[in-house]
């Protein structure tokens, strides 16, 4: 970790979003690097001490690897700005780093360094999209996860149904299969909630629903009504009670649900593999595999992106840059595939090889195993075959967020983060016409906009 001196005219410039900061520290073979990572349980801290000792190996770099979960990020950097103290490299998601990179807070000029240095042709395109702020990349793409559509394939078949293709498909099928104690959908339905968030931007955008257009907000448009009707829709065929990330999840483990809108995560749940989330079907009793043998995933719907998260290597202002650079440029190369067996489930490389048009990484990330129970692990493509892991890779390469890669990827990440939209969610599900909670939303996220400056 480096000591950065800050003026107190500098501080107020970082905590306004003014881009300022302090000048890079010096490389030094003795340094100490300070990383922080979101992924904090103790076996996935394991893997990425290993990965930095691997490194210190080869270059005589130290590197303190500090477990820090996303809520406590945010506010522990703009303390280390304000006090001095940054770390050197930060593992985190899109939504981070655009309010980091608002406020002046991130290095702009070594994310491309490392990507040109690596081969920008061996990333996929949206990841380095999704990761571009105001015209500059800010922040190295590693990994990420989509969201799916898992649903019964035996129940489908007995209803007469095909594998859902577009929202309306899904409509269409969680409303008849919505009967006899199951839910035709478990999805986020708590007002206000991450999770619920996640997946009304996931279903809005893929009925074309666009949050801004062009610097103008567009969530009152006629395609995002239409997505906020099926919606709707989607809410009542999900049955009673509000629903978040743990309620959705044991429904559909459970057998109690017909569909399932959640992240790569899933997987290795509906496997049988995560002891802490066991299938409890009534058929996965006598067999503990029925639950993934009837279990079909939709990636992406029509040809609408993936809705996904990727986690992305950022270096702050005053970190120790070079040191800071070799040490991702490791970790996207030589300790690559080592890092995303952390939990390969949600980690889709997003970077496939090592040269243009090479898979090797993602050939390898297939055959990592998953779940966190060593005595029964086993990976993606032994479990459900080539197919599911080539799904996984095609919707991978089609992550999408609103607003990501444009002029308005600050507006969109302080609107998801601050959860404005799925907050008026809560009359959409007591039956407020469509029409009229867009034009709520639309006026929520204009105060937005109207409080960042735009």
């Amino acid at each position: 970790m480096r000591k950065v001196t800050l003026s107190v005219a500098t501080t107020a410039l970082l905590l306004t979003g003014a881009c300022g900061g302090a000048e890079p520290q010096e490389s030094s073979a003795a340094a100490t690097l300070t990383f922080w990572t979101p992924h904090t349980t103790p076996d996935r801290l394991a893997v990425q001490q290993s990965v930095a000792a691997k490194f210190t190996s080869k270059t005589g770099i130290k590197v303190e690897v500090v477990p820090l979960e996303s809520k406590q990020a945010s506010q522990s950097l703009v303390t280390g700005a304000a006090s001095g103290t940054l770390p050197d490299v930060i593992l985190y998601s899109p939504n981070l780093i655009a309010a980091w990179n608002a406020q002046g807070l991130m290095d702009t000029e070594a994310p491309r360094q490392i990507v040109d240095e690596l081969g920008a042709d061996t990333f996929t395109e949206s990841a380095i999209r999704m990761a571009t702020v105001g015209g500059k990349l800010g922040a190295v793409p590693s990994d990420g996860w989509g969201h799916v559509i898992s649903y019964r394939k035996d129940l489908f078949k007995s209803a007469g149904l095909e594998a859902p293709e577009s929202v309306e498909d899904i409509v269409t099928a969680a409303q008849k299969l919505a009967k006899d104690g199951v839910r035709g959908i478990a999805m986020g339905t708590q007002p206000g909630d991450g999770y619920t968030g996640e997946g009304l931007e996931s279903l809005l955008q893929a009925a074309g629903c666009q949050l801004v257009t062009n610097g103008t907000v567009a969530i009152d448009s006629p395609e995002c009504v239409t997505g906020l009707d099926a919606v709707q829709k989607l809410g009542a065929a999900a049955g009673t009670g509000e629903l978040d990330v743990g309620a959705a999840r044991a429904a559909y483990l459970a057998g109690d649900a017909a569909m399932l809108l959640f992240s790569s995560h899933i997987v290795d749940e509906v496997a049988g593999l995560d002891k802490d989330n066991p299938v409890t079907c009534q058929e996965c009793k006598k067999d503990a595999t029925y639950l993934a043998e009837n279990t079909g995933f939709v990636t992406a719907l029509g040809t609408a992106p993936q809705y996904g998260q990727t986690s992305n290597y950022a270096i702050p202002r005053g970190a120790s840059v070079e040191n800071a650079k070799k040490f991702v440029s490791f970790a996207m190369s030589e300790g690559y595939v080592e890092m995303l067996s952390t939990a390969a489930e949600g980690r889709i490389p997003m970077r496939p090889g090592p040269a243009k048009g090479s898979t090797e990484y993602l050939d390898a990330w297939a055959d990592l195993p998953v779940g966190n129970d060593p005595a029964t692990k086993k990976s993606i493509k032994a479990v459900y075959g080539e197919d599911v892991v080539d799904q996984l890779a095609k919707g991978a390469a089609s992550f999408g967020r609103w607003g990501w890669g444009t002029d308005d990827a600050t507006l969109a990440g302080v609107v998801f983060s601050q959860g404005t939209l799925s907050k008026e969610l809560g009359p959409l599900f007591s039956g407020t016409s469509p029409a009229d909670v867009a034009k709520k939303m639309a006026a929520e996220v204009d105060s937005v906009k109207q409080d960042l400056g735009e």
